[in-house]
């Protein structure tokens, strides 16, 4: 009979935080075990409409950074999008698996509303097995990894925004969220074009040995931009456009706009002639 322990790790913006995963590690302890991530997705703050889909492949692409990281580290790892109520997406997992061990991530309390839902202790009293909370300081962890959002719908397979990400990566350790809003149904394509320049970008930049994930995003690059700040914990903005005679992004003030209400750095990409993705 396998001696392999099985642990149900829940986290959500905090998923591929140094800490949780320093905290799976011990947890092995040099045994064999399998790690199950449970990641509950969350709701966008900003836009009239909820793009469930959108904000599914938010919690994809961190869940399945931290699968890589666990695996990365020698540890068996397999993951899922749950429901966006932690507790019942626990539930859930324990009403399929056997799980020995529970490590729960939060944000530090101050910004956790896990925590101020009592999450920990609700879990203990219910499941009865040992649950571990680990706080991961996202903010902190910031400063060893820079994490650009990258914006670009028509634009975002141009030679000019992949010279800009090579130009950052070389700067030292980047992790690039690359977006490409959702452009309305007629005369762009919809979003299976978007899904497909974006495919081609992201790539490209594995061609390159530049790390990236990416979405389609909300159709309202504005909205995408605040939504993606909410889901990944931005430090830096590069937002790719055609020149302005072209661009309704830049009739919008699109960048202005976006400089402004989120006091980080924005780059702006302004794409040449010929360099729509695919052209």
């Amino acid at each position: 009979m396998s001696e392999r322990k099985r642990i149900l790790v829940v986290a959500n913006e905090t998923v591929g935080g140094r800490a949780l995963i320093e905290a799976v590690e011990r947890h092995a302890d040099g045994g064999e075990i399998e790690v199950h991530v449970v990641c509950p997705q969350n709701q966008p703050k900003h836009g009239h409409v909820i793009y469930d889909e959108s904000v599914r492949s938010a919690a994809q692409n961190r869940m399945e950074i931290t699968i890589a990281q666990l695996r990365e580290a020698g540890l068996e790892a397999t993951g899922e999008v749950a429901d966006p109520d932690p507790y019942s997406a626990i539930m859930d997992a324990l009403g399929e698996y056997d799980f020995e061990e529970i490590i729960i991530s939060t944000h530090p309390e101050t910004r956790s509303g896990w925590l101020r839902q009592d999450l920990i202790t609700r879990v203990q009293q219910a499941t009865r097995r040992p649950v571990e909370h680990v706080v991961v300081d996202v903010d902190a962890e910031s400063d060893d990894v820079s994490r650009t959002l990258v914006v670009a719908n028509q634009t975002i397979g141009g030679g000019a925004l992949i010279e800009k990400l090579e130009e950052l990566a070389a700067e030292g350790p980047h992790r690039f969220i690359v977006i490409c809003p959702q452009p309305e149904e007629s005369g762009e394509g919809g979003e299976g074009a978007a899904a497909e320049r974006l495919a081609h970008t992201l790539q490209t930049l594995q061609d390159e040995g530049i790390e990236a994930m990416g979405q389609v995003a909300h159709p309202d690059p504005f909205t995408a931009v605040q939504n993606a700040l909410h889901f990944y914990g931005i430090d830096e903005i590069v937002i790719s456009t055609f020149p302005e005679a072209r661009s309704g992004w830049m009739r919008a003030d699109l960048i202005e706009r976006v400089r402004q209400s989120t006091a980080k750095p924005v780059h702006h990409v302004v794409a040449g002639d010929g360099e729509e993705s695919g052209a």
